[in-house]
């Protein structure tokens, strides 16, 4: 898979939220090209038991689920996970193939595109975070870019760990 540019085509807020999150997003995928199923599946780290590459990948996708269609939306959360397994998308993607994972993960991305082109960037959630705050879409699209960079840095120790495959 090739990344996109990091680059904006226009330097309007929104293109440039949207561009990063693209990036990071596809940045997450590419980080994935080549890994075999085995490796996909396997935890390198003792005291980090869920941190495997399809566990990384299923939960930038629930993450975002969470975060569009539960609190921006106000959808009833379906989530993978309880009050008594709170990562539970990291533990059953073991259970998946990686490609299914990452094309479910492109798939809904290409829904939450349309999502934010849809909706203004001061548009308030439906639901409370913390504190009773309503954030905005804007601040959901930072929040995400962010995730998805954090753990892209997982997925880049994971790999070298893993195979030896280094990136940017």
């Amino acid at each position: 898979m090739t990344r996109i540019d990091d680059t904006p085509p226009a330097w309007d807020e929104r293109t440039q939220l949207t561009t990063f999150l693209d990036y990071a997003r596809d940045t997450a995928r590419a980080k994935c090209d080549g890994v075999s199923p085995e490796n996909a599946r396997t935890s390198l780290l003792p005291r980090s038991p869920l941190m495997t590459v399809s566990g990384l990948v299923n939960h930038l996708r629930w993450v975002e689920y969470y975060w569009f269609q539960v609190v921006f939306l106000g959808e009833e959360d379906r989530g993978p996970w309880s009050d008594e397994d709170p990562d539970r998308e990291m533990r059953v993607a073991v259970d998946f193939p990686l490609p299914r994972l990452l094309d479910e993960y492109a798939e809904q991305s290409a829904r939450y595109r349309e999502l934010v082109a849809g909706n203004s960037l001061d548009e308030r959630a439906r639901r409370t975070v913390r504190d009773g705050l309503r954030v905005d879409l804007r601040w959901i699209l930072l929040h995400l870019t962010e995730e998805t960079a954090r753990h892209n840095g997982h997925l880049d120790i994971l790999r070298e760990m893993l195979d030896g495959t280094t990136g940017e």
